[in-house]
């Protein structure tokens, strides 16, 4: 019997070669799920990024502000239930190896840890795999702003030809109908079993959408005045919020995200030539010439700091591996790009770099350390069903 064992699990792990490609045979393990749903449309988001009453089924939310839009995300118990089993299913890739979750780990923020990640035939990414929190309360996500909404960006991944390889959606839905656990899901989530490309990103949609946090040591804070900070974290706070560092002219709201609103200034509102649409992105002064220009003249996301203490390392390409050489950069290191944001230049167009002491740059990181949601980050609801 032990035999036979070591065969199947052999049998199991076999790769087998395909022309130019590797096909990984694995066992077919099934997800482990409640009995019930977990409560997916009761969304966790920060005081005021959301009006009281509203619901997600009506509106799209950008940075709190609720806007009517053709493609939302309506998040539904089973529909984000389906959504968690593809968000971690390996079969979504094309050789079974990686699945979304592969970059984007729970205990990570839903990041992976890594400067650049695997993708699903050994081949590297190009950027850093960014942190998931509070997303439907973003706009222009990727870190070149490419996606407007989560809907757009949830199959970008699966179809990507280095981090999961499934160029050809048609292909993606023989693959699920034929899974066995898909056919009753499909069925609660939509009320029926027909698979299509729509419904695995609408899914994919409501469970990423349904990734919120709410439960930092800042949003206790919010309840009682901050009595619950130590003299360094009020410090920290003070520092973030100044007119000195305006981190938060970047890091805006509170879920400290991109304020990339319609009429905000890193959005439709803010464009310095023709009132352009920024899309959420500026340039930091990371480099004097860029490999990588992001979406153009080295303007890069500004990401959420919602959990930014689990999503190391930093910056698109992972450059810095702590908050501490984040703030550093910050304070000493802004290159003179040509298209750096106005916020780091003086009235005669140079660097403005913050000059923190040694102390302030404690509290800083002090500080973002209070946005740590440690709750959200062991939450059953959004871990892996595959994980035995």
């Amino acid at each position: 019997m032990k035999t036979l064992k070591f065969f199947l699990f052999a049998f199991a792990t076999l790769l087998i070669s395909c022309g130019d490609k590797a096909l990984i045979v694995t066992e077919d393990v099934k997800p482990t799920l409640p009995a019930q749903p977990y409560d997916y449309d009761n969304l966790a988001l920060p005081v005021g990024t959301a009006p009281a009453g509203s619901t997600f089924n009506q509106f799209e939310f950008i940075n709190g502000v609720p806007v009517v839009i053709t493609k939302k995300t309506e998040i539904t118990p089973w529909g984000a239930t389906l959504g968690r089993v593809l968000f971690y299913d390996k079969k979504l890739s094309l050789n079974n190896t990686v699945s979304c979750g592969t970059c984007h780990h729970q205990d990570k923020g839903f990041a992976d840890g890594l400067r650049f990640s695997t993708g699903f035939e050994g081949r590297v990414t190009t950027r850093n795999s960014m942190a998931i929190t509070n997303p439907i309360v973003q706009n222009n996500l990727f870190w070149d702003s490419r996606s407007k909404n989560i809907h757009e960006l949830s199959l970008q991944p699966v179809q990507n030809h280095i981090e999961m390889g499934m160029e050809n959606l048609d292909n993606l839905v023989q693959k699920i109908e034929k899974t066995d656990y898909y056919t009753e899901l499909f069925k609660k989530a939509y009320g029926s079993e027909e698979v299509t490309a729509e419904k695995i990103s609408m899914a994919l949609s409501q469970f990423v959408g349904s990734i919120t946090t709410n439960r930092s040591k800042l949003d206790i804070g919010q309840t009682n005045n901050f009595s619950n900070f130590t003299e360094l974290e009020m410090l920290g706070k003070s520092i973030f919020h100044s007119e000195t560092a305006k981190c938060s002219g970047c890091h805006g709201g509170n879920n400290f995200s991109a304020l990339d609103g319609p009429n905000d200034p890193y959005g439709g509102g803010g464009g310095s030539i023709n009132n352009n649409d920024l899309r959420g992105a500026t340039n930091i002064g990371l480099d004097l010439v860029y490999a990588d220009n992001g979406l153009g003249n080295g303007n890069f996301k500004i990401p959420g700091l919602r959990n930014i203490e689990l999503t190391a390392p930093y910056m698109h390409d992972g450059r810095f591996s702590t908050l501490e050489e984040v703030v550093d950069h910050y304070s000493e290191g802004i290159k003179p790009h040509k298209h750096l944001d106005v916020k780091f230049k003086d009235n005669l167009g140079n660097v403005k770099p913050l000059k923190l002491s040694s102390l302030e740059k404690k509290a800083l990181v002090a500080f973002l350390k209070t946005l740590t949601d440690k709750e959200m980050a062991a939450n059953p609801k959004w871990s892996d069903p595959f994980r035995q």
